[in-house]
């Protein structure tokens, strides 16, 4: 599927999505990562929620998020409720659902200025 959004202020912008990849801008990105309007962390290490630790969403909550979405792969998974402790305890918003979802939803945060993460598990 093919994805839109067209806002001057945003570096980074996710313009595709099918299984196991995500373009970003113009690149296409195969491996886990985070992603705001003005920053792209390649390779985020882990590969499923089952990977997910708590360091892991340290490096999230150094963004400064208002709000993290987890695109947890090709359907709705939960991590463990331990791994999301930095998210809760630095009072950030967390919402978790498929990887095509995520995309669409930051697409639509950004849009509306928000100060939003994506954490795309592929």
């Amino acid at each position: 599927m093919k994805l839109h959004l067209n806002q001057d202020d945003a570096r980074y912008q996710i313009r595709g999505y099918q299984p196991g990849q995500v373009t970003v801008n113009n690149e296409i990105l195969i491996r886990s990562f985070v992603v705001t309007a003005t920053d792209l962390i390649r390779d985020w290490p882990p590969r499923s929620c089952e990977e997910l630790q708590a360091v892991h969403f340290e490096l999230v909550v150094s963004l400064r998020p208002e709000v993290v979405i987890l695109g947890s792969g090709a359907r709705q998974q939960f991590p463990a409720a331990g791994s999301l402790r930095p998210i809760v305890d630095a009072g950030i918003g967390v919402e978790v659902m498929d990887t095509g979802a995520a995309c669409r939803t930051f697409n639509v945060l950004v849009a509306e200025g928000r100060r939003v993460a994506a954490a795309l598990l592929l």
